[in-house]
Order: structure tokens, then C-alpha cells, then sequence
């Protein structure tokens, strides 16, 4: 779990907010629950290296508000227009029992170990996020799909994803595709064994060796056989 440092701040006016941002800081909030809301700042420094995981919308964040940690979700970050630099996070205070909507990634495992892929079959991936609805201290952390022996022609539908009973996808009454497994545009051929290469090579050799045994030779292309070229003679009037 990724941790924050945090300070208390009682920025009032657009001034201070901005000085604020020039000395290196992001200003944000923590809401939710009965407690009430916090206004902090934070490292811009620190805030973008965790944004550069594409998974930070979704991921449980330890906030350090003045050495006292609590656990939040990020909900909404703000960019400046010109700069796209953020400018503001919205936090949302974890409390047990409160549900949440939330963007969950898929991630796929063992692309080495399904059969399906190694004959140059290809993954379309139709969904690589999921939204649900749970409780915000049950947030997975992703959604797994285990391509071990998975062949060309199977797909993976949110049922056979194991969540918890609390843990619910947004989209109900359909079971949805998430990903397929499809054929290649051209198939690979197996690779032939050794053996039946080399018996391939002696067949061949057996069948030169037959022709030079009976003195024919196939005509080349060139030859031309005999009386091919003759004209039929020019009837006498």
C-alpha cells in the first residue's frame, strides 16, 4: 500500500493556494464519513511519480496528516489547463461499511502457460477495467484471469471472476465478456518432429533414384518434343 505525507493547511483565499502550489505543494480535502473534512497539502513531487500508476484512481492510499496515518482513496484529481500539472485531489476517508464506486483493472496471468497463444492466437481484451460496488476497506486490488491452458476459442465472462458476496459489478442482469481468445488471421503450422523430417528427405531421394534407374528424364521446360514445331504441309491448290 502506497503512503503520503500530509500537512494541515488553513490556506483561505486564491493567494495562498497559489503560494502554496509555487513552493512545491498540492493543496486536497478528505471527506467522508462522520469525521469532518480535512484540508491538507501535499507533495506535488511525491503525488505525480504516484500518479504515474495507472492504477492510483483505484488503489488505497496511507495518509500521513501530521504523523497520524489513515487510510483514503483518491476520487478526483484536478490539472491545470496550460500546464496539465495537478492542481487539486479529492480524498475519500475509508470507514468500514460504506460502499463505493470504483474502476477496478483486470490483469491477465500466465500468457506463457495457454496453449491458444503460443499457436498465435490473440487476446482481445474487450474490458480492462470493471466498475464495482463495495465496501470501500474490500476494494480489490485487480480482477485476475488465469490464461494457464487456455485454448483459441474460449472467453472469460465477469462470472468467472471469484468476488466476494459484498463485491458486486455495476452492469447486472447480463454476464458480460471481459476478454476472448481468438484465432490468429493465418494459423501456425506445428513444427514438424525431426523424425518425420528426415523421413520426408528419404522419400524424396527414393523417388530421384527411381526415375534415373528407368533413363527418363522429365523434359525440360525448354525441350521441345519432336514434330511439335513442324507445320502441317501447305494443301496444293
Amino acid at each position: 500500500m502506497n503512503s503520503l505525507d500530509a500537512n494541515i493547511r488553513n490556506t483561505k483565499t486564491k493567494g495562498e493556494l497559489n503560494s502554496l502550489r509555487d513552493n512545491g505543494n498540492v493543496p486536497a480535502i478528505i471527506y467522508g464519513g462522520e469525521a469532518q473534512n480535512e484540508k491538507i497539502s501535499i507533495s506535488k513531487k511525491v503525488l505525480k511519480s504516484l500518479i504515474e500508476n495507472e492504477n492510483f484512481l483505484s488503489s488505497i492510499i496511507t495518509l500521513n496528516v501530521d504523523g497520524k496515518p489513515q487510510k483514503a482513496l483518491p476520487r478526483e484529481i484536478k490539472y491545470d489547463i496550460i500546464s496539465d500539472e495537478p492542481i487539486h485531489v479529492d480524498f475519500l476517508r475509508i470507514v468500514a461499511g460504506i460502499k463505493v464506486r470504483i474502476e477496478v483493472p483486470v490483469k491477465f496471468l500466465n500468457h506463457e502457460k495457454s496453449p491458444g497463444l503460443k499457436r498465435g492466437g490473440v487476446l482481445n481484451i474487450v474490458r480492462r477495467k470493471v466498475e464495482l460496488k463495495c465496501p470501500s476497506e474490500k476494494i480489490p486490488e485487480n480482477l485476475v484471469i488465469d490464461l494457464d491452458g487456455v485454448d483459441i476459442g474460449e472467453s472469460f465472462k465477469i462470472s468467472s471472476i471469484n468476488l466476494d458476496s459484498d463485491v458486486t459489478p455495476t452492469i447486472q442482469g447480463r454476464d458480460f465478456v471481459i476478454a476472448t481468445l481468438a484465432a490468429p488471421t493465418v494459423m501456425k503450422e506445428p513444427e514438424k518432429p525431426a523424425e518425420a523430417e528426415a523421413a520426408e528427405g528419404e522419400g524424396a531421394e527414393g523417388t530421384e533414384a527411381a526415375a534415373a534407374e528407368g533413363g527418363e528424364k522429365p523434359a525440360a521446360e525448354g525441350d521441345k518434343k519432336e514434330g511439335e514445331d513442324k507445320k502441317p504441309a501447305e494443301e496444293k491448290k
